[in-house]
């Protein structure tokens, strides 16, 4: 059976081109006339996916592809971009209780969460760190039994989980036998856990204040030090990174990829800090790290 219309074309195309104006389209979307018009567009693009016979109930035909009704999409989407306008402080109205400009107290209402801002920032650009990244491969972990030669001087190693219960961020300093787990509370990811990890560590090094020439950080998440590494940034990032600078003024600063569970003695231990501590209460007002984008 020849499909007339992939999935992937109606979400990324067709979809987006309706629901672009949904912050002031919510509004009228939550009328009976409204929402069957919608769900008409939709219900054609269904079948077209699916090749469904016409009777085929509209309900039916959106549980097989996994679509959900488009007033809804249209509500979740004016919701998302009004919290994120609020928190870059761009959110600007004259009347806050009605019309489309209530859905921003509606929702800080509904959810206590939303009324902290989002872990984003307007866009500023870092172009020289100070501080240098280094991606090692599987074969110079697992050389040898210690870390590789270029992990020298004063080292440590952060990791950071997140279980049911909570998130934990865990530093561990290998030339001082210094152990360290921060609870995060229940909102925070295992990115900001990662990050905040390496943050607390730059602040560790700072009050040791050790007369070594090299630091060296390592830790397994590769998507926490491409952060470090990138231009743009979020509030968080942009904290680590100017602690990281900071260090960097004392020190030769290199963060170092590890490869996880292949023995690495540092990894290990703070693989297992992280996790341990996981369940462990969060004592202060949540959120700790503001509200994510993946929440």
């Amino acid at each position: 059976m020849t499909l007339g219309l992939r999935p992937w074309l109606y979400v990324s195309i067709i979809r987006p081109s309706i629901i672009f104006t949904s912050l002031v389209q919510w509004p009228g979307c939550q009328m009976a006339s409204a929402k069957k018009r919608l769900s008409r567009i939709q219900r054609l693009a269904s079948l077209g996916i699916t090749g469904e016979i016409r009777v085929t109930p509209t309900d039916a035909i959106e549980a097989l592809t996994g679509l959900p009704p488009l007033d809804l999409v249209i509500q979740g989407e004016a919701r998302s971009v009004v919290h994120r306008l609020w928190s870059l402080g761009c959110w600007s109205y004259l009347h806050p209780i009605r019309g489309h400009s209530s859905v921003l107290m509606r929702l800080q209402q509904a959810e206590l969460i939303f009324n902290m801002g989002v872990n984003v920032m307007r866009p500023e650009f870092k172009f020289t760190p100070k501080y240098r990244v280094t991606m090692l491969s599987r074969e110079e972990w697992t050389r040898g039994t210690g870390t590789p030669p270029v992990v020298t001087g004063f080292i440590w190693f952060t990791d950071g989980s997140r279980m049911k219960k909570g998130t934990k961020a865990a530093v561990y300093g290998q030339s001082v036998g210094r152990r360290l787990s921060i609870s995060l509370g229940r909102y925070a990811t295992v990115f900001q856990a990662v990050i905040y990890a390496i943050l607390a560590c730059a602040y560790e090094i700072q009050l040791y204040g050790r007369p070594e020439k090299y630091v060296s950080k390592c830790s397994d998440s590769q998507a926490a030090l491409k952060a470090l590494q990138a231009a743009r940034t979020s509030p968080l990032v942009q904290q680590c990174q100017k602690a990281l600078n900071d260090i960097s003024t004392q020190h030769a600063v290199g963060l170092y990829w590890v490869l996880e569970h292949v023995g690495v003695r540092g990894n290990e231990t703070a693989d297992r800090l992280a996790r341990d501590g996981s369940v462990q209460k969060f004592v202060g007002p949540e959120l700790s790290l503001g509200v994510s984008r993946r929440i």
